[in-house]
């Protein structure tokens, strides 16, 4: 496979990473390993360069130096459950009515239960997870500004390190954009502030929004970022920098109390126009279009083209228990039907849907059409170990048999080929962006008053439902039906389970609110209504105590 920034990833400049005390960690999430070895050796040659900028990347992907298990970056949590998608995954997800979990980690059932407390440990280990990743892009930019590099690399190297650096400021801004969006103020630190230990200032939600924004579009017109489409695979480019930004404005009213819809719309009209293409061409009997896209090759062919930015796994090089190992055994029974299925070799158990997202694929009225039978993006396993029928109704929350499960993220390729020797790690990547959720983000933007073409919005729409129903008639939607709330059920259907749902509910004033359920939401059989606060987590209680420049969110 072609994941070349992460091929026999092994950095031994992470220690430096934490130079910079970014953030007040705690006794209990203490960031290691420190200072084992100087920059002067790490940075002394573009290879070092290059090396730590696989970290950069890797930090959305894996744990610790040691391959999935051993020398972790974070500790005081499990490593696997500390990798950074894995936990951003559960923040947007579990809580929410796409997914449940059965196990019994500490913590774990807090998430759908939405009863977290500001001691919540996988919370904590989120919240360590975003700003190990801020400290390790800070202290690599502050290794690559100008004058480090005239001192130690060649004009045509120092050329190339910028465009790394021009990256990290990039995925800086993302990690920094989880920030706000999950838990709306937190410490700042750029590679500006002083190395050292330093308790870090603390910063409004308007202010990090104001930082990314700011980051954000200085890249988009920086000539050491990379223009759309011509960085190599799973690298970011100005592209994801418009995806990002289309992605804030279209939140900006929940995070600043301001609509930005015309700019998001803006946005993401740029990515659109940028060459990127829907997945239409699936794998024969492997795989339709769409699940095309979540297949261990959709590095390669069609799947390539409408994912702009992924995270990326492989079963051999790069293995993790969190990512897509955690998202495809983490969703899989003991059935070695089911196992086989998405390529694995083993079924961990943990996480399926409840009934409002099957629901989602039933006909919605209006003469539309969308039913499981129909529409390719609703896969689900419907069978209990016994080979009897699952019920969609969950009445154990901690019943693995009660709810279907979700048959998204697979490990095999095109051929139906599973991937990696014993198939139980994946080789699946993850996509952050893809071009169908910018599509919906420009049609949401002209649908709620944004400045753009609603019959633009309409036919972006109608091109990922065509893709949905393979070509056949009834996908099509009218002007009139392509409301707010099409749009977000849309979304639901297109994106489930891709770390989206949570945002768009609190976007649409439904993740909270009484007005609407799903199972267990709130910890009670029918769904409940909870506190206004939790839209946002807490600052962990131990980063509150050790940082009094800290403020603790409302509620909490």
């Amino acid at each position: 496979m072609n994941k070349t920034i992460f091929r026999g990833l092994a950095v031994a400049a992470t220690g430096l990473a934490l130079a910079g005390g970014t953030t007040s960690c705690t006794k209990e999430l203490d960031q290691t390993p420190r200072y084992e070895v100087t920059p002067d050796k790490v940075y002394a040659n573009l290879d070092g360069y290059r090396q730590v900028l696989a970290k950069l990347y890797g930090g959305f992907a894996l744990t610790g130096q040691t391959g999935p298990a051993g020398a972790g970056d974070i500790g005081g949590i499990d490593e696997g459950t500390s990798d950074y998608l894995r936990q951003y995954w559960s923040a947007q997800e579990l809580s929410t009515d796409e997914a449940a979990i059965v196990w019994n980690d500490l913590g774990v059932r807090d998430w759908h239960n939405m009863n977290w407390n500001s001691s919540n440990p996988l919370i904590r280990g989120l919240y360590s997870r975003i700003y190990f990743e801020i400290a390790a892009c800070n202290e690599f930019i502050r290794e690559s500004s100008d004058d480090k590099l005239s001192a130690r690399l060649s004009a045509t190297e120092a050329a190339t390190v910028k465009r790394f650096r021009a990256e990290a400021r990039f995925l800086r801004a993302v990690s920094y954009m989880h920030a706000l969006d999950l838990f709306g103020n937190g410490p700042f630190v750029t590679e500006n502030d002083a190395v050292g230990f330093a308790k870090p200032a603390y910063a409004t939600r308007q202010q990090l929004f104001d930082y990314v924004e700011k980051e954000l579009t200085a890249l988009s017109s920086d000539a050491d970022f990379a223009d759309a489409r011509t960085n190599e695979y799973a690298r970011v480019d100005k592209a994801a920098a418009w995806a990002m930004l289309s992605r804030l404005y279209l939140n900006a009213q929940v995070y600043t109390g301001t609509a930005r819809y015309t700019d998001a719309a803006a946005q993401a009209k740029k990515v659109i126009d940028a060459g990127y293409a829907l997945s239409t061409t699936g794998a024969g009997t492997v795989a339709s279009p769409y699940a095309r896209l979540f297949l261990a090759d959709n590095n390669t062919g069609p799947a390539r083209n409408e994912i702009i930015w992924p995270i990326a796994f492989d079963a051999n090089t790069t293995q993790s228990y969190g990512g897509a190992t955690f998202l495809v055994n983490g969703a899989t029974g003991t059935s070695s039907k089911w196992q086989a299925l998405v390529g694995m070799s083993t079924g961990w158990q943990g996480m399926r849907t409840t009934k409002n997202l099957f629901n989602l694929f039933q006909s919605p009225g209006g003469g539309l059409v969308s039913d499981t039978t129909r529409d390719t993006r609703g896969r689900f396993w419907v069978k209990k170990v016994d080979n009897t029928l699952r019920p969609l109704e969950i009445t154990d929350l901690y019943n693995f048999e009660e709810g279907y499960g979700v048959i998204k993220f697979r490990n095999v390729n095109s051929a139906g080929q599973a991937q990696g020797g014993s198939q139980n790690f994946s080789s699946v990547d993850f996509p952050m962006i893809r071009l169908a959720e910018v599509m919906l983000n420009y049609a949401e933007a002209v649908v709620r008053g944004g400045t753009g073409d609603r019959t633009l919005a309409l036919n972006y729409v109608n091109a990922i439902r065509a893709r949905a129903f393979n070509g056949q008639a009834g996908s099509a939607i009218t002007s009139a039906q392509l409301t707010p709330e099409f749009i977000l059920d849309e979304r639901g259907r297109e994106l489930f389970w891709e770390g989206h749902r949570r945002t768009d509910l609190i976007r649409f004033n439904r993740f909270t609110e009484a007005s609407y359920l799903w199972p267990f939401k709130g910890g009670v059989p029918a769904g409940r209504g909870v506190e206004s606060f939790r839209n946002l987590y807490p600052i962990p209680a131990a980063d509150l105590s050790v940082n009094q420049n800290l403020k603790q969110n409302p509620g909490y």
